[in-house]
């Protein structure tokens, strides 16, 4: 027999096969046939895969999304990955905003509030977008990565399986209705022979899916472990950012608003920002938990007569001309004036004249 030949008789095989597989798949959807049912624990097995499976790639898209917010980008990522290339690196949103803070910052002058506030926010902004990319860089390789290796490989080899067992099903069943047709003797002993072939193929291609369904379970456990991962990553980078935060917020002081009444005739004192006076060492402590330093002497400013010197704890920036703004650290020259409000006192710096917020103030000996 030459080549030709044997493939001739191979494909002829095959096309009979998927020939008898299609009849017996149709004749048990129209409830004409009986169908060979799997055991209870196969049967959950492989509906446990099915639900791993859903639930991954959802997990995976939508952290994808998370990490990368740009769907053009994320397309882009994927094409070169699938070319085997490295993406080009560019620029992200906290970068972009920090060079375009820093660029204005230097434009308005650095020596100007405005221009150098601009400058350290674009600062702290750059420093974020940096956590962000080392977030992105490690979500990928600890936690996307091994998501995407279980969909592409374990399952893409148990779906193959899945699908062998079910054409040996098929295979079994139209064994079993020959046989019920069968009225020869001959070929009643040729479809008995069929029978034990195809029922010894089925539990062999059985027992093959079963070992690697009762995989997932050290499946889950890996993504387990990947999961820690990623929150650890998490941690890390909302730490970083928190840190960053607090730090921009000591360099800049406070920026508190003034709230006037439409006549100006009453006006409320500005609260400095209770961050900035946070005591702790970790970047993680909760908002709950903050501890508020209060100036010290606040009742001795007011009720003091004469003028006295106070120190001042926090920038200010005045809100109008009646206003005086402050500098963190200078010491000024502070009195009260009959019917004004209790939250402001008068202040005075060489000939520079205005109201001050008292909450801003500690009285010196």
């Amino acid at each position: 027999m030459n080549i030709m030949d044997f493939n001739v008789k191979k494909l002829a095989a095959d096309a009979g096969t998927f020939l008898s597989r299609a009849v017996q798949f149709t004749e048990e959807k129209l409830g004409q046939a009986e169908k060979t049912e799997l055991d209870a624990h196969l049967e959950n097995l492989l509906s446990k895969a099915e639900c791993t499976k859903i639930w991954t790639e959802k997990i995976m898209k939508q952290t994808e999304v998370l990490l990368q917010p740009n769907p053009n980008a994320r397309i882009e990522e994927f094409v070169y990955e699938k070319l085997d290339r490295k993406a080009p690196s560019r620029i992200n949103n906290p970068e972009l905003l920090g060079q375009y803070m820093i660029d204005a910052g230097t434009e308005f002058g650095p020596g100007t509030a405005y221009g150098n506030a601009l400058i350290k926010c674009g600062e702290t902004q750059k420093r974020i977008g940096t956590a962000d990319r080392e977030l992105i860089q490690t979500s990928a390789l600890n936690f996307l990565t091994p998501l995407r290796n279980f969909i592409e490989g374990d399952y893409k080899t148990i779906a193959k399986e899945r699908k062998l067992l079910q054409n040996k099903r098929l295979d079994l069943d139209a064994a079993k209705t020959r046989l019920k047709k069968a009225k020869a003797a001959e070929t009643r002993a040729s479809s008995e022979q069929e029978l034990r072939i195809t029922q010894s193929e089925f539990d062999r291609q059985a027992e093959i899916t079963r070992l690697l369904l009762e995989g997932i379970s050290s499946t889950h456990a890996h993504h387990l472990r990947c999961l820690n991962d990623f929150v650890e990553a998490q941690m890390t980078y909302y730490a970083q950012c928190y840190q960053y935060m607090l730090d921009l917020q000591k360099q800049l002081g406070s920026f508190p608003s003034s709230y006037h009444s439409n006549n100006n005739q009453t006006s409320v004192a500005p609260v400095p920002s209770a961050s900035s006076n946070v005591v702790g060492s970790s970047a993680l402590t909760s908002t709950s938990s903050l501890v508020i330093t209060s100036p010290s002497n606040l009742t001795d400013l007011k009720e003091c007569s004469g003028s006295r010197r106070a120190r001042v704890l926090y920038d200010y920036d005045a809100a109008n001309s009646a206003e005086l703004s402050l500098l963190a650290d200078e010491v000024i020259t502070v009195f009260s004036v009959v019917g004004m409000d209790s939250d402001w006192l008068m202040g005075e710096r060489g000939n520079q004249k205005g109201r001050v917020p008292i909450t801003y103030l500690e009285l010196l000996n």
